[in-house]
């Protein structure tokens, strides 16, 4: 599964959502938008969104912390 989620330091909904990936052991590509505007554009373009978090599922966008959308992803209940 190819998870990257794209956050800043300072969110707390991108802390809460790596704490729950990291709950649940699930492997994943952090990319720090604030330190990379390369980074920040691929974010925009992929999602259409500037705000974080922004979780890339195997495709699917997940704009926000949605950890019910997250659990149906991954299988985790």
């Amino acid at each position: 599964m190819d998870i990257h989620v794209y956050t800043t330091p300072t969110c707390p909904y991108c802390r809460k959502a790596k704490a729950f990936l990291d709950e649940n052991n699930v492997s994943y590509k952090n990319i720090d938008v604030s330190s990379s505007r390369e980074a920040a554009q691929e974010m925009i373009d992929k999602s259409g969104q500037m705000g974080v978090p922004v979780i890339i599922i195997d495709g699917e966008v997940i704009v926000g912390f949605n950890r019910k959308r997250l659990e149906e992803l991954l299988n985790i209940r």
